[in-house]
Formats: C-alpha cells, structure tokens, sequence
C-alpha cells in the first residue's frame, strides 16, 4: 500500500508523523497520525493505542493537547489517531456539526447517500491496523480509546472484537446513543429508521448482553455540559453492573467535556493500557 508521509516532528525521543493514504474502506483518501516511540526506532517492535476523537475533530487533537507522549516513550507504546471521518468534495456531507464530515460515528452506514464512503468501523476494526502493522515496527497487540463520538466508537469496538484488543478506555463517551439526541440523528441517518439495527452501535446495550470482556476504564466530568442530554454514563454503569462487566468508571467534579480534562487524566489511561498490552 502507498502511503504518503506529510509531517514528522521528533517528540520525547520518539517521532510523531502524519501519513495520508488511500482507503479501500472509505473510498478517500485518509489522514492519520502515529507516535512512535524511541524504542521502535531501537529495533524494538511495540504495541498500540488506537485513539479515537470526538464530533469536528481530527488526528491532531489528541496529538496535541492530550500531553500522552512523555508516558507513551517511557513506556514504549505507540499511539495511532485516525481521523473522525471520510473527507473529500465527493463525500456526502450535512451542515450541522454532528453529522457528516468530522462527524463519522464510528459506524458502517447503510443509508444513501452515506453507504459509500461512511464505513469508518471497518476502517477502524480492519483497515487501518493492517496498514499500520504492515508499514511500522508494531506488534499485533491493541488497545482502544477515545473521546466523546470517539469514546462510544471505542467501547464499541473493543465489545464487538474482545479477541483483537486488551483494553479499552474513554473519556466522556456517548454512552447510550440510541437514547440520546446526537445518536438518534446520526443513527437514522446512517443506519435508517429500524432502530433495530442502532443496538450494534451501542455501548450500554453491547455491555448489558457481554459475555466476552475487555478491560474498561471509563472517566467522566461532573461539569460537562453534554452529561445528562448526550452522553448518559448512568445507562453504561447499569449496564455493567447487570453483565458483570470489568468496567471502571470514575465521576471527577468540576471538570468539563475538554482536552483539559483529558490531559488531566490521561497519564492513568495510558498507564492503564500499558500493564494490559504487556500482560
């Protein structure tokens, strides 16, 4: 496969870099960005976080403000950030913030006209980690995390793969997306009006019915204004607690849905994932 490098900045001994390249999912060309630890330019193959980003983000957000470099080369795991979305003139898109371009839920649509380029579970599940297992010096063991859109996506991911990733972690994820208004109206559009079809995309229900678990580590701010509309975390600890679930959740007061928050917590999610990949 043809990638093409369009960023390299050396970060805490390691490398950060931005690759573009065509998607055989997506039907685009794809963006995203990779940190690789000093240690994979020592001969050393590591492991990998897969990061997520929430509703108009892309792969520089976490890069940028999560501050997870510094702990990711000490402890010699790579991070991957794919972008949110297909992007392109020809890719469908809405004029709201939450649905279309930066806004691709993480979802495999079915609906016209986004059933063609709007498959970013399969890009995130199967295509992208054979490209990065192939072109870098990674191993095959994964985690999963994000934020937000991004968060749902990973718990979602990493409950409908158990065998394929060790861990999984969010920060402020949309919890229960068939209740609430940001899933409802990507999730008519993208998957059509049989709400039958939603529950595959759902992290508390996927949670309730689990009988395969993934380590989950799930922190959320008491001062987020999306907490009680959007984002629902009530719905995925019933949801645990029902399934008996590995799952830690943990309410921080006063903090909000922003990368502050994120770069507040996020030594305790890489450290998380970390004792997990090298189990």
């Amino acid at each position: 496969m043809t990638i093409e490098n369009i960023s390299a900045n050396k970060s805490f001994g390691g490398w950060h870099k931005q690759y573009r390249h065509p998607s055989t999912s997506l039907h685009c060309a794809m963006r995203f960005a990779i940190y690789l630890p000093p240690q994979a330019s020592n001969g050393q193959k590591v492991p990998v976080l897969y990061w997520l980003s929430g509703l108009t983000c892309t792969d520089e957000n976490m890069m940028q403000k999560a501050g997870a470099q510094a702990l990711a080369a000490e402890l010699g795991i790579a991070i991957v950030a794919p972008d949110t979305s297909p992007r392109g003139d020809d890719v469908a898109d809405d004029d709201g913030y939450d649905l279309g371009q930066g806004a691709g839920f993480y979802v495999n649509a079915t609906q016209a006209p986004w059933n063609r380029h709007y498959r970013m579970y399969d890009y995130v599940v199967n295509e992208l980690p054979a490209l990065i297992e192939s072109m870098f010096p990674v191993t095959d063991k994964r985690a999963i995390a994000g934020h937000s859109m991004g968060g749902h996506g990973a718990l979602v991911i990493a409950m409908r793969n158990p065998a394929a990733y060790q861990s999984v972690s969010a920060f402020s994820p949309i919890s229960n997306p068939v209740n609430c208004p940001w899933g409802k109206k990507a999730f008519t559009a993208y998957l059509g009006r049989d709400t039958s079809a939603w529950a595959e995309y759902d992290a508390s229900l996927l949670m309730r019915k689990a009988t395969e678990f993934v380590p989950a580590l799930v922190d959320q701010g008491e001062g987020d204004n999306f907490l009680t509309e959007q984002l629902k975390p009530e719905m995925l600890q019933a949801a645990a607690k029902a399934s008996g679930y590995p799952l830690t959740l943990n309410m921080h007061e006063g903090y909000d849905h922003s990368y502050y928050f994120i770069a507040s917590f996020m030594e305790q999610h890489i450290r998380f994932h970390a004792a997990n990949l090298t189990d």
